[in-house]
Formats: structure tokens, C-alpha cells, sequence
């Protein structure tokens, strides 16, 4: 594959606090989109009571941000950032428009699946704040943008429950539509322009997507590592409200939703992962962070108790966040040309070990009860560590640039 330089406007380039801060905030407004909807369930039901396709509502969702990681994040690496961005934003509050005037379960699956693919704007800001920050600074920059993810993620669930309540399910929709555009005008007037110079055409990027998996090793672990990563993290949420349901401790899902908060420790790991890794290595980083996993998973064998849960979210969050954050900052450094292209494999790649996660999971739990959650929640976080052991190992803690 062919090289190119990426050129950022004149005294334009220098990765900013403000700009970090409104990439930040922009990223955690997307990424909130997409779990508006799960604690909302119930009221949508109410509005469309003969519907039986309302399950069907999230898992548009979720399929639309898989084939917007697909399909769309590659455009970042073709066209110019900024506009992209500001435009994703804009389509994006159409689709949240369209979901709150859906006459219909099956007009507001079509709106659901609009707006998953919208809202991987947020993946196409994580790789821009990779390109305008130097090479010292990178780890920290990508730390800060995914703590405004994880801060979406986080409060999203949250101000979707207490609208919905008070408001009604469609006013989420509505509120989420100034929030986008928002951030539309904020990406326009503080990110500076981008464009990347190489040339190649859109079926091209796509192609070049197996070809990056193939010829870089580096992005290969990375990718394995996260999926196993992330299918430990989301093995753990797929059951905790049934764990939390049994008669050891009788608590509903109000309780389960108060998780997520305690879980805000990861937003503070994140960027100091990054610093951690721009200082001593990616690799040490991940290592440290699937440790940390693991230990999550013997405090939930061994405590079972509501301050076991805590402790042990506590660190599963920092663990994955803290190999989130270094294995970005991983295969960023590999080709500054193709950060975006690089950025679909990555994340594609941990989003498949996500459904693998919840999948063995349900099925754990259902067999083999929250023991047997637990010890697949640890073969998984064991199985990220082992495949990053022999690269500390062999002392390749800071990745090649090419």
C-alpha cells in the first residue's frame, strides 16, 4: 500500500486543549445515541402495544453502528475530516428527528438503524485526535477523546431513564437533535481543516481493509487482545442485572443502572493510560490493563457480596479502558495514512468479541450459574494477557512509525 503525506492547515495543526476538549465532548455526544433507547423500552412498548418487534429496536442500533464501522469510518481516511464529521452530525440529528416522530415500531426500527450508522462520527473523532497530535502526546490525546466516549456511554442511560420518565420517550429523541447539530457547529468552528492527500478510491479502502489485517502484525494483536478485552467487560453486563435479581440480594434494575456510574472510574483511567503509554509503551499499558481485568474476576468469584460487585467493576473498568486507550494509541503510530481504515478493523474486530461475551455468557450463567460467568469472564481477560506477554517480553514496548 501505497504512502502519503496528510496536511493540516498552516499554524492549525497543534492538537489544542479547547480542540481536545470539543473532540471530547463531540465524541460523547455520538456514541449516547445508541443506548438512548435500551432504558426507554418499556414506554416505546406502551406506545405501540400491539407491536411484538420492539426487541428489535436495539439490536437495529447496534447493527447500524456495525455497519457504520464498516462502511463510513473508512471515508475518514479519503475526504476531508472536518466536514465529514460536522456532516455525520447533521444526518445524524435527522435520524434522531425521524425516531421521534416514528407512526410506527417499524418506522422507528428504520430510524434506530439510521442512527447506529450516524453515530460512528464518534470513531471517526478518535483517529483525527491521533493525527493532530504529535508523537509524544498521542497516548494522552486518544485517552482524552475516549473519556468523553465513556462519559456518553455513561450518562446516556441516565438521562434517557430520567426524560423518559418525566418527559416521555420521544422528547429523548428531540433533545438528542440540538445536542448533534451542537456538536456539528462546534467541530466547525474549533477543529481546523484535513485533508489527506493519498489517493485511492472508496471500493479501494474498503479492499485495503483485509490487506492492513494481513501486513501489520501489530494491528492483528492489538485487535485479538481487545476482542478478548471487550467480551470480558461485556460479559459481566449482560449479567448483572439477573445476578443482582437472585435472592442473595433481591435488587431491581434501578440498582443494576447505578453500575454504570461506579464504572466512571474508567473515564479517569483513560487518559492516564495514555500518558503512561507515551512514556514507557503501549504494550506495558495492555499488559497491566488485562491484569487488572483478570483480578476484577476473582473479586467477583471470591466476594459475592454488593461490595465485591463494586470493587470488582471498579477495576474491570479501568483494566479495559486502560487497554482500550494503549492499543489505539498502538496502531495509530502504524500508518498515519490509514489511521481511520486502521481504527474499522480495531474496532470491528472488538465489537465481535463484545456478542461473543454476551453470548458465552447468557449461556454461562444459564448452565453453570454466576460461578460459571466468572470463570469465563477470567479465561477471557487471561487470554488477552497471554497474547501480550511475549511482545514485553521481548522488549517491543514502543511500536514502530512507519
Amino acid at each position: 500500500m501505497s504512502t502519503s503525506m496528510i496536511v493540516t492547515e498552516h499554524q492549525a495543526s497543534e492538537l489544542t486543549r479547547a480542540r481536545t476538549f470539543a473532540m471530547a465532548i463531540s465524541a460523547g455526544i455520538a456514541v449516547a445515541n445508541i443506548y438512548y433507547n435500551q432504558p426507554l423500552l418499556g414506554l416505546i412498548e406502551a406506545s405501540y402495544p400491539n407491536s411484538s418487534a420492539i426487541g428489535l429496536i436495539p439490536t437495529a442500533t447496534q447493527f447500524g453502528y456495525a455497519l457504520g464501522l464498516l462502511l463510513l469510518v473508512p471515508l475518514g481516511d479519503l475526504v476531508e475530516r472536518r466536514r465529514l464529521i460536522a456532516a455525520q452530525f447533521v444526518v445524524l440529528a435527522a435520524a434522531l428527528a425521524f425516531a421521534a416522530i416514528a407512526p410506527s415500531t417499524l418506522a422507528l426500527i428504520g430510524a434506530s438503524l439510521m442512527l447506529g450508522v450516524a453515530a460512528t462520527v464518534a470513531q471517526q473523532i478518535v483517529p483525527f485526535a491521533a493525527t493532530l497530535a504529535d508523537d509524544r502526546t498521542r497516548g494522552a490525546a486518544v485517552g482524552t477523546v475516549v473519556s468523553g466516549i465513556l462519559g456518553g456511554i455513561l450518562l446516556s442511560r441516565t438521562i434517557a431513564g430520567f426524560v423518559g420518565s418525566h418527559f416521555g420517550w420521544r422528547e429523548m429523541f428531540w433533545l438528542g437533535v440540538p445536542l448533534a447539530l451542537g456538536a456539528a457547529a462546534l467541530v466547525r468552528a474549533i477543529l481546523p481543516r484535513h485533508h489527506a492527500t493519498q489517493k485511492i478510491g472508496y471500493p479501494s479502502a474498503l479492499r485495503s481493509l483485509g490487506h492492513l489485517l494481513v501486513e501489520e502484525p501489530a494491528l492483528r494483536l492489538a485487535a485479538a487482545t481487545q476482542a478478548m478485552m471487550f467480551a470480558s467487560f461485556i460479559a459481566f453486563w449482560t449479567v448483572l442485572s439477573l445476578h443482582l435479581q437472585e435472592p442473595a440480594f433481591g435488587l431491581g434494575p434501578e440498582i443494576a443502572g447505578l453500575f454504570g456510574v461506579i464504572g466512571a472510574s474508567g473515564i479517569f483511567a483513560a487518559p492516564l493510560a495514555g500518558r503512561i503509554a507515551d512514556k514507557r509503551g503501549p504494550h506495558l499499558v495492555v499488559v497491566l490493563g488485562a491484569a487488572i481485568s483478570l483480578s476484577s474476576w476473582i473479586a467477583f468469584a471470591g466476594w459475592n457480596a454488593i461490595a465485591g460487585l463494586v470493587v470488582g467493576v471498579v477495576l474491570l473498568d479501568v483494566g479495559v479502558n486502560a487497554a482500550l486507550v494503549s492499543n489505539q494509541h498502538l496502531i495509530f503510530a502504524l500508518r498515519p495514512e490509514a489511521r481511520s481504515r486502521l481504527n474499522t478493523v480495531f474496532m470491528t474486530a472488538m465489537f465481535i468479541g463484545g456478542s461473543l461475551g454476551s453470548l458465552g455468557a447468557s449461556w454461562a450463567y444459564a448452565h453453570l450459574s454466576w460461578l460459571g460467568v466468572c470463570g469465563y469472564g477470567a479465561i477471557l481477560a487471561s487470554a488477552g494477557l497471554l497474547l501480550q506477554l511475549p511482545s514485553v517480553s521481548s522488549g517491543t514496548s514502543k511500536v514502530s512509525r512507519h
